[in-house]
């Protein structure tokens, strides 16, 4: 393992445990700009290729890049067959209660009580400058804002490019706890992220390796590097916790 695949495992790492720290609600949302640069380079655990279902799937971290998956040090993973380690799905979330109209009265019952943060699914994302600060952070909102597109991933997304005043995030890496889903992998490409990093599989909904490729997807005119599994056994935990 070369000293710089090792420093990128350590990182990749750290990063997920701010990741995992904001999906638990025990991190607030960090300012754009806050956060420490990425740490030097340093011996971490190394990193092998993966892809999805009929490719080849590693027993732990990914990589894969714009070129396509490499083969190195992965074990086969057959047409239809589940990730390494099954990550809870996503539960399908309370309908948002209409807004009352001008018609509305004491017939249409009682006003739904305000959402709860801890209501939603605990996912987490933060989003790395090119130079390893971190430009935002975000977790699930679905439940709280009754937005079915506020996803982690997407929320990131908007949070760094209104800060940042445009739309292409260039070099950036985004880094989440749940495998993106097709929403959610489909804006990555359009924002141009160059690494997404990602700690559990989810192989109901996955769309970066597990059900769907649409990261590496190669008709596409950006294709994202891939860095599965990271810290994924407490990634998966955070989620079994919540679905119990």
């Amino acid at each position: 393992m070369t000293p710089a695949a090792a420093g990128r495992a350590e990182r990749h790492e750290a990063w997920m445990r701010r990741a995992l720290a904001v999906a638990a609600g025990t991190a607030a949302d960090a300012p754009v700009g806050a956060g420490e640069a990425a740490p030097p380079e340093a011996a971490g655990p190394d990193l092998s290729a993966s892809g999805p279902a009929g490719r080849a799937a590693p027993a732990g971290v990914v990589r894969s890049g714009p070129d396509g998956p490499a083969t190195t040090a992965a074990v086969p993973l057959g047409p239809g067959a589940a990730a390494p380690t099954a990550a809870v799905p996503f539960r399908p979330g309370a309908a948002a209660p209409a807004a009352a109209g001008p018609a509305a009265g004491p017939a249409a019952g009682p006003a739904a009580g305000p959402a709860r943060a801890d209501a939603d699914v605990p996912v987490g994302a933060v989003l790395y400058g090119p130079d390893g600060v971190e430009l935002a952070a975000a977790r699930n909102e679905r439940e709280l804002t009754g937005d079915p597109t506020a996803h982690a991933e997407v929320l990131v997304l908007r949070r760094a490019a209104a800060a940042l005043g445009r739309w292409r995030l260039d070099g950036c890496t985004l880094v989440v706890t749940l495998e993106p889903c097709t929403m959610c992998a489909g804006a990555l490409v359009l924002a141009r992220v160059e690494a997404v990093v990602f700690g559990a599989w989810e192989p109901k909904t996955g769309a970066a390796g597990s059900l769907w490729d649409v990261v590496r997807d190669r008709r596409l005119n950006h294709r994202p590097e891939v860095y599965a599994g990271v810290l994924e056994d407490e990634c998966a935990a955070l989620l079994r916790a919540f679905f119990r």
